[in-house]
């Protein structure tokens, strides 16, 4: 199953990252913007202040006339006397240069040098940008802690906006799972605005009372049914019993009533054991009843040998120890019957070996056997295996929803040295 993150949190996460990352990218623009004009903005300033440099000691030669700037520095030379010029700035042609100097206090500090270079003069000029640095150092900081208080603030929005959003769902959820423990449908869209929470609970309303009706209808049908069916079966059995009380009785038609008899009680078994199967419920009811495994067995392959007939087929019962489980006699005999029975018909010659012990009974036979990739499909509604004849696939599907019911487990798996083997676990819920 596919993993995902509840409907509350892809809202919160999705709206926190939204919050980080527009204010991310507005801080990264911030920065960006600021420093580039900043620069810009310098660059500008140095040159124009080294031209009017220049002009003004062309205009006035004396080394004594005053050019006074409170941020820039500024040196001018005749062209090519570098005595008093830095050898590191001689190699720099017009323009604006960011470089690294070694400070007062024996650090490097940033700054910018403008050169400007015509056949009289060589001019420096040069501003010192550590406070610039630092300023953008700082900016960076706040702007850092900026991001990180909107996106705090983004995901305590993101927390509260869920709780309004999510809350008729979460509601929904609550209220469906409480009608579904107390298995009474219960009208939902009462409890709703006119949204599409509302309208999906009116969704929900609809399909609930469609869903009772029928399984209403079953229910009902399933009664009728069984009722019908037991009034014949009753009469049947009276009769058969009467017939073999007939002293005149030969031997043959004595065992065809009594073939008649097991036929009797193997549809009242089967009535039983659907009906608890259309009751829907989570756990099976026992009533206190307990059934002799061992009996039922004995019972189950007296009434399915018919099937064998005159194939050359041996039957052998091993009982490795006593078994009871807490469950209608009925139940154990059809979940066996089709195991047994299905053993019976399709195992042509050989052997049919019928262990019980251990909370198990398993049935080994000698048939065509089963492919190992077809053994979970068998208990599907209509699957029947590729080696059988005709049938319509229910009777394994049956055994599997009795097990379901009562928390048995049964498997089909291919026997090593030929035919099939079915094992019906009685393990408690």
């Amino acid at each position: 199953m596919r993993y995902r993150r509840r409907l509350r949190s892809r809202i919160i996460i999705s709206f926190a990252l939204f919050g980080l990352g527009l204010t991310a990218l507005f801080a990264a623009a911030t920065i960006y913007m600021r420093t580039r004009l900043e620069d810009q903005l310098v660059n500008s300033t140095l040159e124009r202040e080294l031209r009017h440099f220049v002009e003004f000691k062309r205009d006035n030669p004396d080394p004594s006339a005053p050019w006074t700037m409170s941020l820039y520095q500024a040196q001018i030379v005749r062209a090519g006397r570098t005595a008093t010029v830095p050898l590191a700035w001689q190699k720099y042609d017009s323009g604006i240069y960011d470089i690294e100097d070694v400070g007062r206090e024996g650090k490097l500090r940033p700054f910018k040098l403008a050169v400007y270079k015509d056949a009289d003069y060589w001019a420096y000029l040069w501003f010192d940008v550590s406070t610039q640095k630092l300023g953008e150092r700082q900016l960076v900081v706040a702007i850092a802690a900026a991001v990180c208080a909107f996106a705090l603030l983004s995901l305590l929005i993101g927390f509260w906006l869920s709780a309004r959003v999510m809350s008729p769902v979460a509601d929904l959820a609550r209220r469906v799972r409480a009608m579904s423990r107390s298995g009474k449908p219960e009208l939902l869209h009462s409890h709703f605005a006119n949204d599409e929470v509302g309208q999906l609970a009116e969704a929900l309303d609809d399909y609930s009372t469609r869903l009772t009706e029928m399984v209403q209808r079953d229910r009902e049908f399933n009664a009728d049914v069984s009722h019908e069916l037991r009034t014949p079966l009753a009469v049947i059995a009276s009769t058969t019993e009467l017939l073999q009380a007939a002293p005149d009785l030969t031997d043959k038609p004595r065992e065809r009533l009594k073939r008649i008899e097991r036929a009797v009680r193997q549809c009242s078994e089967l009535i039983d054991a659907l009906l608890l199967l259309s009751r829907r419920e989570r756990q099976a009811p026992t009533d206190g009843e307990t059934t002799d495994v061992v009996k039922v067995v004995d019972q189950v392959v007296d009434s399915q040998r018919p099937h064998i007939g005159n194939k050359p087929v041996e039957v052998r019962v091993d009982i490795d120890e006593p078994l009871a489980v807490p469950a209608p006699s009925s139940v154990v005999s059809v979940a066996l019957s089709n195991l047994i029975g299905n053993a019976f018909k399709y195992t042509p010659a050989g052997e049919v070996i019928i262990t019980v012990g251990h909370g198990r009974v398993s049935v080994e036979d000698t048939g065509p056997g089963i492919a190992p990739e077809d053994a979970e499909k068998l208990f599907e509604r209509g699957v029947r295996g590729t080696k059988v004849g005709k049938g319509g696939g229910l009777g394994l599907a049956i055994v599997r929803r009795l097990c379901e019911l009562y928390g048995w487990k049964v498997s089909l798996a291919p026997r090593p040295q030929g035919g099939a083997t079915a094992t019906l676990e009685f393990t408690a819920r």
